[in-house]
């Protein structure tokens, strides 16, 4: 008998495969896809020798995970690329605030007015990246912070609404880029909990920076996986589970998938009946033929852009996405990862992508006022398109079952559900089913490649195991 199952192979199933393989347990991992990683892959969407990642691309998380450090990921072949400046938000002046590794140069972009309150809003948090992490990468009521007094700081500042918190600020730059960060949540920016996303991509960024992988997001996966494997644990690809009794016999049964997924193929019945979707992502990968012609400098030297020149459109995108409507003049999160990755493109060609957020399952098309928006800081931009892969949230649902109707979050971020997923109980990785669990993002702390989710899921079951001899 195997000591522990798990379905699913994105970042958190194959870091709770890894966590238990390298404790000495006997580990098999099933995927339904033909290859594992689940969010964290890499294709070519458009045309050859184009390699877009279809989800997650960015990983500031990813570089800065207690998880990952832990492991040796890179001598099983990951390499993280940096680009000169983490995060440009442009203006339609041609000017622009950044996100770069210097908080100085940071402040100074924000603006005379405003640097010198950013300074001091971070000012607690820098070079303690490693306890922070570990801190709030986790289950909040779990057990004692590692920095008590750290941890109650911070999280006065993370429970705000980010449209509370950027009132310290005078003038708009400062308060689009954090409402632009707090977007990656997919909520309100006046919802309870969004300043917390928003200072901690600012806090990654000067301490850890948003890189990419070399190569594309399939490299933390592959990384995961041969590790995996080195560690003794087995991976099945094109295995599709839909009773748990389909599995080989084994003491525990470990879910990266969503909570809806789980009670169904375990028979856990009406068990996360209250659990809620957050809205979707409409998302175009690009091959263009030369680099994108930003009117901003700065925006021309960043791996990330976010598009949204005032914390108002921006509010006013992610509430109507909330609320059941497409948003006319969307809020854009773009990166470019062939600047700094000549893997990802033929020589001189460059990708891009590109999303804004939908309602959940909505199915119009979004290209339109997608690339008009982006035509407002790159003119020029719709010239250079060789192709474009076009997915809306039935295709992103279609294409990884966690994403239900398009919810790459796996879980809306709003009310409770910002600390309390997928239900409340002592530890979120449990279920009714003594020999089951869940580990996916649905799960503290939530979305972004990380792994910490697993991590954390992978410590209930060994202490499950263990505890039963």
């Amino acid at each position: 008998m195997l000591d522990a199952v798990v379905v699913g192979a994105g970042p958190n199933g194959l870091t709770a495969a890894v966590e238990l393989a390298r404790r000495g347990f006997a580990v098999e991992v099933f995927e339904a896809a033909g290859t594992i990683g689940g969010g964290a892959r890499t294709e070519e969407l458009t045309l050859p020798g184009y390699r877009h990642d279809p989800c997650s691309a960015v990983h500031p998380l990813g570089v800065g995970s207690p998880a990952f450090r832990a492991m040796p990921l890179a001598r099983h072949g990951l390499e993280w690329l940096h680009p000169e400046l983490p995060l440009a938000h442009p203006f339609p002046d041609g000017t622009a605030a950044v996100l770069a590794r210097s908080v100085g140069e940071t402040a100074m972009s924000l603006g005379p007015r405003d640097a010198g309150t950013y300074r001091r809003l971070v000012a607690p948090y820098l070079g303690r990246w490693d306890t922070l992490a570990r801190d709030f990468l986790r289950t909040q009521w779990n057990g004692l912070p590692a920095d008590p007094v750290g941890w109650a700081r911070f999280g006065l500042h993370a429970a705000q609404p980010v449209s509370l918190l950027t009132r310290r600020f005078r003038d708009e730059k400062a308060r689009a880029i954090l409402a632009g960060m707090a977007g990656h949540a997919i909520a309100p920016t006046s919802g309870l909990g969004t300043a917390g996303p928003a200072l901690l991509f600012a806090l990654a960024g000067h301490a850890v920076g948003w890189p990419v992988p070399r190569g594309g997001s399939q490299a933390i996966s592959d990384a995961l996986g041969s590790y995996l494997r080195e560690q003794g644990g087995a991976i099945h690809v094109g295995v599709e589970v839909k009773r748990l009794d389909e599995l080989p016999p084994a003491r525990a049964y470990v879910f990266d998938t969503s909570p809806t997924a789980l009670a169904r193929i375990a028979g856990l019945g009406d068990a996360y009946r209250r659990f809620r979707y957050g809205a979707g992502v409409f998302k175009i990968d690009y091959a263009l033929d030369g680099p994108m012609p930003w009117t901003a400098p700065e925006a021309r030297r960043a791996g990330t852009v976010h598009i949204g020149p005032t914390s108002g459109e921006i509010g006013a995108a992610l509430r109507a996405a909330t609320k059941g409507h497409a948003p006319a003049v969307p809020f854009l999160i773009t990166a470019q990862p062939s600047l700094i990755d000549d893997s990802r493109a033929p020589a001189g060609k460059h990708t891009f992508w590109a999303y804004g957020h939908v309602p959940r399952g909505w199915d119009g098309d979004a290209t339109e006022a997608i690339e008009r928006q982006i035509e407002r800081f790159a003119p020029g931009f719709r010239d250079l398109v060789l192709a474009r892969a076009v997915a809306g949230p039935p295709q992103i649902a279609a294409r990884n079952a966690n994403y239900v109707d398009g919810d790459i979050a796996c879980g809306a971020f709003e009310g409770l559900q910002t600390v309390i997923r997928p239900k409340l109980t002592r530890v979120p990785y449990t279920t009714a089913h003594p020999s089951v669990f869940l580990c996916s993002s649905a799960t503290p702390p939530g979305p972004g490649v990380h792994g910490m989710s697993g991590h954390h899921a992978a410590r209930a079951v060994w202490r499950r195991l263990r505890g039963h001899g």
